[in-house]
């Protein structure tokens, strides 16, 4: 099995909003120095930081299932804090690439990368076109629970995240009751893979890696939907032989009730209002794909 690699910007992994504020407001050279005074202080966690610590405990002396990789518009010296910061924090980070203010995302493909977070919007969108896995993440969503140390718990949106927009579509351009009843005449066909089908498998993968580690993945499915179009994800999740631990059909409920209560270590989904509740309850990206992230919709 080869190691599951995740890439990840330094701002997604360390807290680095007051330095970005200094990038933001002077510039590129004066955030190196401010990264450089703070060199031997750690930088504190950032919302995708629990995410990385779990992956890195699936693996065991000889095996490694997963690979963190470090890969940001950071000049190489401000690298340096990253690096010395994932030191003291024990995370076991050894390949970085830091590109200083230019899109890192062309170093996707050559990483292998399953998942690419970054707090930058462009180079997310950039990652998606290119067929990675990506999401923006929210800076200031609510750190995951340490309430399951040895659990990996994260969560999906359905439509335009594991599956395609091709649903979507219907509901955005004839409203719900077309929806309902497409999905309803459809239940038996699956629907195309979404952009986090990849990553999923990946997933799935690693569930199934071995007994040798104290380390356990649960994953689930939040989505709007509600029955009887339900139906169609579940069928489309059993062709592709991939179990999902829980399922949420909500039917307009509000996601960020119920993932308070699931404590995922990262969430996805497509929609903005959807994020913007559930970074309120558990870390969150916007994966920024389909009808809804198209500047017409």
């Amino acid at each position: 099995m080869s190691s599951l690699v995740v890439a990840i910007s330094s701002r997604a992994l360390f807290d680095f909003e007051e330095e970005n504020r200094v990038f933001e407001e002077h510039n590129d050279r004066a955030y190196m120095q401010l990264q450089w005074s703070r060199i031997n202080q750690p930088a504190k966690p950032g919302v995708a930081f629990t995410l990385v610590q779990k992956l890195l405990r699936f693996n065991t002396p000889g095996f490694n299932r997963t690979e963190v990789v470090v890969l940001s518009r950071n000049d190489p010296v401000s690298g340096l804090r990253v690096y010395h910061s994932a030191q003291a924090h024990g995370l076991a980070i050894s390949r970085g690439v830091f590109t200083r203010g230019v899109s890192p995302y062309r170093y996707l493909k050559p990483l292998n990368a399953a998942l690419f977070l970054s707090a930058n919007a462009s180079d997310v969108e950039q990652a998606l076109e290119s067929d990675c896995p990506a999401a923006h993440v929210y800076p200031h969503s609510q750190k995951a629970s340490a309430e399951f140390p040895n659990e990996l718990r994260i969560a999906f949106d359905g439509d335009a995240v594991l599956f395609s927009d091709e649903a979507e579509k219907v509901f955005q351009q004839h409203g719900l009751d077309a929806f309902v009843d497409h999905e309803a005449r459809q239940a038996d066909t699956p629907l195309p893979p979404g952009p986090f089908k990849p990553l999923l498998e990946s997933l799935h993968r690693l569930r199934l890696s071995g007994p040798d580690t104290a380390m356990r993945l649960r994953t689930a499915l939040v989505t709007a939907r509600s029955a009887p179009a339900h139906e169609r994800a579940i069928r489309t999740l059993m062709k592709w032989q991939i179990d999902v631990d829980e399922a949420f059909f909500l039917g307009g409920l509000d996601k960020g009730d119920f993932l308070k209560e699931f404590q995922p270590d990262f969430f996805f989904d497509d929609q903005t209002r959807h994020c913007d509740s559930a970074a309120r309850a558990a870390p969150t990206g916007h994966v920024r794909s389909g009808i809804t992230n198209q500047p017409n919709a």
